[in-house]
């Protein structure tokens, strides 16, 4: 079989991305991408986007262009094409005699997750004809896909919601191997995430400025850092970005790791739970498949300080087994991932050497 692999665009080093890695391991050969942060790999194919200065940044500003240039790439030879897609990747142009499978990261988050982004009244207004037509796009150009995998429940959901379609879960690979249980332990509470909005350190803070006896450490970095820290409470530290040995050591060592974001999957709680931590993460979306209430962490049911203090009370009342938790990360391995999408493949008859 003759495989290409279909990207949105390589520009971050995210969730994504990791997803890509794997694939390109299972497939090696061909990846076809919007646009990447340099033109420098011959095994990317980039559109006519990589020409555009300063896309790599500005990217956001040119998504009426997306369906256009995801449909530039002529894949006629390939048997079959896998799409990694939170974006357009799966609108790609397919033949019927060639398969389609979609690793779907989430639907389209700039057509059904606007409403999340602030927006000055008269630009929401401007944008409503914008978001319903590219609402319509992505529906429409979902029966492009013969079949879908969805990196989450959660995301499963949406697939059904959004596209009348159903989705096999497999779980994105996290390097679970490269995290331990540390013999020492912290008296801190941790958690490492992008500084925005949605990932609601600011509910972290308002928890915490009411524990002034908890230490919590956060790592991270974004917009929102200034303003976080201008509003964190003594007993809080930004930690910044932090090297992969020093963030694996930090986390090691910490009571829990806390997570108030509602996510698509969150590869981070599985980091944490791979070194033996507890996890005490917001009950709504991918967490729920990750985290095990009372036996590898805790859930707590409303983005609001009030929610996460009691669940940090009943975290200090419990005691978790390190081996256990860490034991139940393995799941979710890489090693793990290739074993779910070879078995996928192989019940759609799809065989590869």
């Amino acid at each position: 079989m003759k495989v290409a692999l279909v990207h949105d665009w390589l520009v971050t080093e995210g969730g994504s991305e990791k997803v890509l890695k794997a694939l390109a391991e299972l497939f090696p050969g061909p990846i076809y991408t919007l646009f990447q942060k340099d033109n420098s790999n011959e095994a990317i194919h980039t559109s006519f986007l990589q020409k555009i200065p300063g896309i790599q940044k500005y990217y956001r500003n040119f998504l009426p262009l997306f369906p256009l240039a995801i449909k530039s790439f002529d894949l006629s030879t390939y048997d079959l094409i896998i799409s990694s897609s939170h974006c357009v990747a799966k609108s790609v142009s397919v033949l019927p005699h060639q398969t389609h499978i979609c690793y779907c990261h989430t639907p389209m988050r700039y057509a059904w997750e606007a409403h999340l982004t602030p927006m000055h009244p008269i630009k929401k207004l401007l944008a409503k004809p914008v978001l319903k037509a590219l609402q319509l796009y992505d529906q429409k150009t979902a029966s492009h896909v013969d079949h879908f995998i969805a990196n989450s429940t959660h995301v499963a959901n949406r697939i059904h919601r959004f596209y009348g379609r159903e989705a096999t879960v497999i779980h994105p690979p996290v390097d679970t191997h490269l995290f331990s249980i540390s013999p020492e332990k912290g008296d801190y509470f941790f958690t490492c995430a992008r500084l925005v909005p949605y990932k609601r350190i600011d509910l972290l803070l308002e928890a915490f400025a009411k524990l002034p006896k908890e230490r919590l450490l956060i790592a991270g970095d974004g917009p929102q850092k200034e303003v976080l820290k201008r509003k964190a409470p003594k007993n809080v530290t930004f930690l910044g970005y932090l090297p992969d040995v020093r963030y694996r050591e930090t986390l090691s060592k910490a009571k829990a790791f806390l997570h108030a974001a509602e996510e698509d999957f969150g590869i981070t709680l599985v980091e944490a739970q791979s070194a033996g931590i507890p996890v005490i993460a917001y009950g709504v979306g991918g967490s729920r498949d990750i985290v095990i209430a009372e036996k590898t962490g805790l859930f707590f049911p409303k983005q609001t300080p009030e929610s996460l203090l009691e669940a940090i009370q009943q975290f200090e009342a419990q005691q978790f087994d390190p081996s256990t938790i860490k034991q139940y990360a393995e799941k979710f391995s890489k090693e793990e991932f290739f074993t779910k999408m070879r078995e996928f493949l192989d019940s759609k008859s799809l065989h590869f050497s």
